[in-house]
């Protein structure tokens, strides 16, 4: 019976299919990581440390013998031999305690930001406040039939200064007598019209006259487009106040000659004979009052000079 039973062998085959994956890679894997995680700690350090303490780091790495050999926490630290600024390394003498020049500076910085953020909101503002006015004064040239037959010779825009109204010549229709500044009786209505719309802002006022380049007989010795242009700037300003314009609301007015030509391509273009009237912006009015006089315009008195005394005969074939 024994010799019927064989004994049972058990084989176990080990099956390997595709091999067996490693962990290499969750180590590169975590590797990667680290060093992520490292290079964004480092660029959170650097931005939140203070300019002087870089300035520190970077010299140790130009001179790294010195903090060796003298010790210290620092270049600035009190106990190297070479004072420095201590903490602040952007002093150059005397041991400053940590955080007390950056808290004032933040302090001042803080007055200035919201100083400058007060003058651009003021800005802004009044930007508004002369568009206004603008669309106003266009709107009241179109409606009123006395000055809308003069709409091209009102030329209106808004500049660096403030709001800037231009009454300019045309060849045919002039604003003043020829070399003269008696303003014929329609400038006089324009300017009447004007100084009424002129009240609705605070806003300092600022007139200038404008010639061609088209001289006097006896150029700039006797009377000249200087005095001529500083009349008329003056008599517009008369005018403006007889309108019913504020007188205080003048702050200046100056003759330019010819120095300041509207169509430079063409000097002696009736275009360029004009009256600018600006209405300025708070910049231009300080500007304007911190000015230390030096100008070469021709300021002008209360009555102006007369023409007609100084120059009785003007030459042959000046325009108006």
């Amino acid at each position: 019976m024994s010799e019927d039973v064989r004994p049972i062998v058990i084989k176990r085959i080990k099956k390997v299919a595709g091999g067996h994956h490693g962990g290499a890679w969750k180590i590169a894997y975590a590797d990667f990581v680290t060093a992520m995680m490292a290079f964004f700690l480092l660029m959170w350090l650097l931005g939140s440390t203070a300019s002087g303490d870089l300035k520190g780091i970077a010299d140790y790495f130009q001179n790294p013998l010195k903090i060796a050999s003298q010790g210290g926490s620092g270049t600035g630290d009190s106990s190297s031999v070479l004072k420095g600024g201590g903490k602040d390394l952007t002093r150059s003498a005397g041991q400053v305690k940590g955080g007390d020049t950056e808290a004032r500076s933040k302090t001042v910085n803080l007055k200035e930001t919201n100083a400058e953020a007060a003058r651009k909101a003021f800005e802004e503002r009044e930007k508004v406040v002369l568009g206004e006015l603008k669309q106003n004064i266009e709107k009241l040239i179109e409606s009123n039939p006395a000055l809308k037959q003069f709409t091209s010779q009102l030329l209106i825009d808004i500049t660096s200064e403030g709001l800037r109204i231009q009454i300019v010549d045309e060849q045919n229709r002039p604003m003043f007598d020829t070399s003269s500044a008696e303003l014929k009786p329609y400038t006089r209505v324009i300017l009447h019209e004007i100084g009424k719309a002129l009240n609705a802002v605070p806003n300092k006022l600022s007139l200038s006259g404008h010639t061609d380049a088209a001289q006097f007989g006896g150029g700039d010795k006797g009377f000249s487009n200087w005095e001529l242009s500083a009349n008329r700037a003056n008599a517009s300003r008369r005018e403006l106040i007889i309108g019913g314009m504020d007188e205080h609301k003048v702050l200046r007015v100056v003759g330019l000659a010819s120095t300041v030509l509207f169509d430079k391509n063409d000097p002696l273009s009736s275009i360029n004979r004009r009256i600018s009237i600006v209405v300025l912006n708070r910049r231009a009015e300080e500007s304007l009052l911190l000015e230390d006089g030096k100008a070469d315009a021709v300021e002008v008195g209360g009555q102006g000079v007369d023409a007609q005394a100084l120059a009785p005969t003007p030459p042959t074939g000046r325009k108006p």
